[in-house]
C-alpha cells in the first residue's frame, strides 16, 4: 500500500485514530494506553519517513485524537453515565498540541510541524501564548 500511494501524482492524507491516553498514560487502563501510545509512535514514525523519502512529498500521515469516547473498550457499562469531558484546566497543553496537530492537515502544514524547522518557531510561539491564556483562565477550547 505505502509504494502505491506514494507514487500518485495527487496529495493523499494518512489519518491514525489514537488517543490522548496514549499521550498522557493515565492509570487503570494499561492495555489500552499503550496501544494508543504505539498508534502514536507508529503515526510520526511513519510521518517522518513519508517527509524524508518524499522530500515532504505529496503523501502525508497524521495522527486524530478525537478525545474521550465512551465505548466498552474505555470501561462503559450499560447504565453508566458518560464521564465529564477529556480535557481539564490542568491538561490545556496537551490540548495546544492536538490542536496544532490537527490544524496540520487543516492549513496544509507537514505533518509533525512542530518539530519542522519552517514551523517550530511559530509552534513555540502558539505554546507560550495558550500557556498564557491558560494561566488567566482562558477556556482554550
Amino acid at each position: 500500500m505505502y509504494s502505491q500511494c506514494c507514487t500518485k501524482k495527487n496529495p493523499a492524507v494518512i489519518i491514525n485514530t489514537g488517543s490522548k491516553q496514549g499521550i498522557t498514560n493515565p492509570p487503570g487502563n494499561a492495555a489500552y494506553n499503550a496501544s494508543k501510545a504505539a498508534v502514536k509512535s507508529l503515526t510520526e514514525g511513519l510521518a517522518h519517513a513519508l517527509r524524508e523519502r518524499n522530500g515532504g512529498g505529496n503523501v502525508t500521515a497524521h495522527l486524530f485524537v478525537p478525545g474521550y469516547t465512551f465505548t466498552g473498550l474505555t470501561g462503559a457499562k450499560a447504565g453508566t453515565e458518560k464521564p465529564a469531558g477529556a480535557w481539564s484546566a490542568d491538561e490545556t497543553i496537551d490540548q495546544l498540541r492536538v490542536m496544532w496537530a490537527a490544524a496540520d492537515v487543516a492549513q496544509g502544514r507537514p505533518a509533525l510541524s512542530r518539530w519542522h524547522r519552517d514551523y517550530k518557531a511559530l509552534f513555540e510561539e502558539y505554546m507560550r501564548e495558550g500557556q498564557a491564556l491558560a494561566a488567566e483562565g482562558v477556556s482554550m477550547k
